[in-house]
């Protein structure tokens, strides 16, 4: 089998789209990652490698519905001021920096773990770096806290992130199957952020916490009930066997339905990039698989498959880190084994998620971290970041292979 012209034009556009989810943005043009996937997929059609009708159909139209209607019901959640709320409980019943480490890592990862982690750190971030700002702290180990136990806790679930979403959209994976294999892990992982952190900013967290000043909170009691029962009967119609994509798009339909809130505060708190980039990507991903270009690698490579979880888990942490999450799991499906394919896509979940904490680019979570503390003159390096998520993304790892081993036999 020679290359052919589809294959070299689809494996440059994949190339160069992936550089670009690498880096950021574009270093020549004022190109970012939701740009870069729209170019990505329009080439593929303009030249010749994928039919309109083909690249429509490669979308995988459940993920984005469930996507969408989770974040109409976050945002609902966010109008109402439950995050804002979740920060005065902290506030309230901390009284030493130990205390508000764990509670920014334990609210962090659970309610990451039920919502998208990326619009958790979204939203949590700044009520921390407020917290911080009323207890006159080093705001550093409680952003890292936030980023690392959003990843850790979202990867819970398979409605915790992009990612798993994605992999409970193709696996067709029982939610409390997965829930049952990755929640030990995840668990575990939260007490090692903690572990971590606590060494690493030791002197820090030895300073007392000043009384922070009383203010006004702004909080929608009936709408937090409303969104958290909602959100409450979405999993449990999952749970019971319901289509998630149904099960998320009746909750979000149901709160779009109100005369208290208006549709474009709710429009305006959805992330549309991160739609448009899983859009483009499932097109771009299938230019490559159409053109013949993933068989000509496994032929070159005399490769189809996994027969070694712990190749499977470093392969998925290094190429998670190198293309970001979700493109990584659109790349990694094919060598899924045909074997008890359940625990690799549990293990594929779990480990693209566990590698977010490797590095300050392995996430979109953390990058949101990082710029909303760069907003507000708290930098965040990438090797403050790296000391921190080295040793647990290891750790954690490994944790998980011996674990998936123990459920394959």
């Amino acid at each position: 089998m020679e290359l052919t012209a589809n294959m070299i034009w689809s494996g440059a556009i994949m190339t160069a789209v992936l550089i670009i989810f690498t880096l950021g943005k574009s270093p020549v043009f004022r190109v970012d990652r939701a740009g870069a996937a729209v170019i990505g997929s329009v080439l593929m059609i303009g030249a010749g490698v994928l039919t309109f009708d083909e690249a429509s159909a490669a979308v995988d139209h459940r993920t984005i519905v469930i996507l969408f209607s989770l974040m109409v019901v976050v945002a609902n959640l966010k109008l109402a001021g439950f995050f804002e709320k979740l920060g005065d409980v902290v506030e309230r019943n901390v009284h030493n920096q130990h205390q508000f480490l764990a509670a920014t890592i334990a609210v962090s990862g659970i309610v990451s773990a039920v919502a998208i982690n990326d619009i958790v750190c979204l939203l949590f971030t700044p009520v921390v770096m407020l917290l911080c700002r009323k207890f006159q702290c080093n705001p550093l180990p409680h952003l890292l806290g936030v980023a690392l136990a959003s990843n850790m806790g979202s990867a819970a679930t398979l409605i915790g992130n992009p990612q798993n979403i994605l992999v409970g959209g193709l696996s067709g994976l029982s939610f409390l199957d997965y829930l049952g294999t990755a929640a030990p892990i995840a668990g575990v992982g939260l007490f090692g952020i903690y572990a971590i952190l606590t060494c690493l900013y030791r002197a820090d967290l030895a300073s007392p916490l000043n009384a922070g000043t009383e203010g006004a909170l702004l909080v929608h009691g009936y709408l937090i009930r409303k969104s958290l029962l909602t959100l409450a009967a979405v999993i449990l119609a999952y749970i019971n066997g319901m289509d998630l994509a149904l099960a998320a798009a009746a909750g979000g339909a149901f709160l779009l339905v109100t005369r208290r809130v208006k549709p474009n505060k709710i429009y305006t708190s959805i992330d549309f990039n991160l739609l448009v980039i899983f859009i483009g990507l499932f097109v771009v991903v299938a230019g490559v698989e159409k053109s013949g270009l993933k068989n000509y690698i496994l032929r070159q490579f005399s490769f189809s498959g996994f027969e070694s979880m712990d190749a499977f888990a470093g392969i998925t942490v290094v190429v998670s880190n190198l293309v970001s999450n979700v493109p990584a799991v659109l790349l990694l499906k094919f060598f899924i084994p045909q074997h008890d394919p359940a625990i690799w896509w549990k293990g594929l979940a779990l480990f693209s998620t566990l590698a977010g904490n490797l590095t300050i680019t392995g996430s979109i979570a953390n990058l949101i971290v990082a710029e909303i503390a760069l907003g507000q003159k708290v930098r965040i390096t990438a090797w403050q970041y790296f000391r921190a998520g080295f040793p647990l993304t290891v750790g954690m790892t490994l944790l998980g292979i011996v674990w998936l081993r123990f459920w394959m036999n």
